[in-house]
This record gives structure tokens, sequence and C-alpha cells, in this order.
């Protein structure tokens, strides 16, 4: 671990604790050679982050009932939501959310989580797409047992069969099948339509009247000003 800059301040406060927490790993997970994410005693933390635990019971305290903060009485270490050791035990997690986990929620759980990731997808265990309303990445478990042989003649079907370009006419043939659609794209159109409009609109100038009092520089031009208001 290398040594941060000494916190200036009081110790105790927001900074003193958000030092050790990002030593920990909650800006960037701490890993040894092996990939490990890694577990410090209160002494190893003082010496990089000059945060004295034992001797601050407000950073101790704080810690301890931090939910991103693993202690086992001796050591500090980071916390991600799901305990998870390789890849093995992420496709177990996956697959016990049919209808999607999301991908921030299990980012952090171990530090190749990431490449775990792309790799079960490249081999087929799960469907990683993204949501588009939140543009949030979401993971869907590949199920062994719904994977079916598709006839040749079913598939081509599929692919000759032609399908609405318009995101509206989309909406309206779910509509006609008797599926509510998750969007309304319609709606969103007119409002961004009314959004533009106000937003093009800009407030009337103020006529400018040159009275007796106003100081005219441009003497030298004095026809611009034969319409001064008494």
């Amino acid at each position: 671990m290398a040594p941060h800059p000494a916190p200036c301040g009081v110790h105790g406060s927001t900074m003193d604790v958000g030092a050790v927490e990002e030593e920990l790993g909650t800006a960037g997970p701490t890993v040894d050679a092996a990939g490990t994410r890694q577990a410090f005693t209160a002494e190893q933390i003082n010496e990089t982050t000059y945060v004295d635990i034992h001797g601050n019971k407000a950073v101790s305290d704080s810690l301890r009932n931090n939910p991103k903060v693993q202690y086992d009485g001796r050591r500090f270490s980071y916390k991600s939501k799901h305990d998870l050791k390789g890849k093995d035990q992420l496709l177990v997690l996956i697959r016990k959310f049919a209808e999607g986990l999301a991908v921030m929620e299990i980012k952090d759980a171990y530090p190749a989580v990431m490449e775990d990731l792309q790799a079960l997808k490249a081999a087929g265990e799960v469907w990683l797409l993204s949501n588009m309303d939140s543009q949030e990445d979401i993971v869907y478990p590949n199920d062994p047992k719904t994977k079916t042989k598709v006839d040749d003649d079913l598939k081509l079907l599929f692919r000759e069969t032609e399908l609405p370009r318009d995101m509206v006419d989309v909406e309206k043939e779910l509509q006609k099948n008797g599926i509510k659609p998750m969007t309304n794209t319609a709606k969103r159109c007119a409002a961004a339509q009314i959004d533009g409009v106000k937003s093009k609109s800009k407030p009337k100038k103020k006529d400018l009247k040159i009275t007796k009092r106003s100081r005219l520089t441009n003497g030298h031009l004095p026809e611009l000003f034969q319409d001064i208001n008494e």
C-alpha cells in the first residue's frame, strides 16, 4: 500500500473515514498479486492513511457500522453486496435472478468479476443486455433447461417477417396483440417537441429610448439622435 498524504483537519472527520474506505477498496478494490482482495489491520491503515482508528472512537464506530466494510475483529476489508469468490459462484447467483440482475450490484463482488461476466456471455451461459430507459446493463441467465433446437423452416420464417421500423408502430402492434408496451414513444416525442418550442422562444428585448439624460458618446453622428425624447 502506498502512503497517502496526511489529511488536514480534525481526526474523526468525514475525510478520515473516506480515506480509509478508499484504501479498503470502496473507490477501487485493493488486491494482492494473486488477485485476491486484501484485509488490513488498523496499524497498516494508519501507516498509509495517517488515520488512527484505535485512537479515534468516531472513526472506529463509523467503519465498523459501514455496510461496505468487513471487520473480523482484527482486520478491515472491503465488503461487496454479494460475497462471491469466482466465476462458478457468479453463475449460480445470476441463475437465481430469472428476471435479470443489475450489473451494478455485482461489479465490485471480486476483482475479476467483469472479466468473468464477459466469459460467461461468450460461453452462452448468460445474456448481457442494456435497459433502454435506465441505460443500465442487466445480466440474465441462459437456463440450459430451456435450450431447444429450432427447425430451419421456423428460423427462415422469423427472418422473413418484416418488423415495423418505427417504435410507435411497434407499440401499436403490441397493443393489438393485447400486450402493454413498456414505452410510450408518441408521448415522449410530443413532450420533446413542447420542450423544444419553449427553449426556442426568447424573451422580448426592451426598446431602449434615448433621453437628454443619456450620455452620448458618438457626438460626431448627430443625425442618429434627432428623435431624442424631451
